[in-house]
């Protein structure tokens, strides 16, 4: 299949599953540090008020999903309501020698890689009761790692309608176009979760592909 035929069949899971619904419940996802819980937090502020969650320069901070209800999202003169889930940072492994370089001592850092690991597998679960998907990468990173081939993976095998996040492109060597590049058969938006740079293409985006 190409390239064109798979996007074309990405913005179709879209529509077929969203098309209709005054309310969808969306996963945010994505490896640790990529920006899922600033994104989370800006949704929900620019829309609700308040937050989703506390954010950290350690990995992993966020070690259980947290869902706000009821986010209406509104966007290129519609609105959807949306029950957002904020998800635990992805890995394909989780080594505790990581958190010790953080300054924890090795017991603190033993529980918090147990704790992240549980994460992950808490998320995984959350797959089965999603309507769609926003995945957030990192854009000043590789975006062709194992992490991200693995969760597209399990994302595309579930049929999940998947809307990936560029994020961080007020960095100056962000690069969306790698990631639009390594995973062209899903849409992208390009933002800054962090001080709203473009946020509002995401917003129009998520109401026409959900609302």
């Amino acid at each position: 299949m190409d390239v064109i035929n798979r996007f074309r069949m990405s913005l179709g899971l879209w529509v077929r599953r969203i098309f209709g619904r005054s309310r969808a419940k969306i996963g945010i996802y994505g490896p640790p540090n990529a920006g899922k819980t600033t994104l989370a937090n800006r949704i929900v502020k620019d829309f609700s008020g308040g937050e989703v969650g506390s954010v950290s320069h350690i990995p992993h901070e966020t070690r259980r999903a947290v869902r706000k209800e009821g986010v209406l999202v509104k966007g290129n003169g519609s609105s959807i309501q949306l029950d957002i889930v904020d998800t635990p940072g992805m890995a394909t492994k989780i080594d505790f020698k990581e958190f010790m370089a953080f300054g924890m001592d090795e017991a603190e850092a033993k529980k918090r890689a147990k704790e992240a690991t549980e994460g992950v597998i808490e998320a995984i679960k959350w797959l089965d009761d999603l309507d769609g998907v926003l995945l957030v990468m990192d854009a000043t990173e590789d975006p062709y790692t194992q992490v991200n081939v693995t969760v597209i993976g399990n994302m595309e095998a579930r049929r999940l309608p998947i809307l990936i996040i560029a994020n961080k492109i007020d960095l100056p060597d962000a690069s969306p176009s790698r990631i639009k590049s390594a995973f062209p058969q899903h849409p992208i938006v390009s933002i800054s979760a962090l001080d709203g740079n473009n946020i509002d293409d995401l917003y129009n985006a998520i109401a026409a592909n959900f609302g």
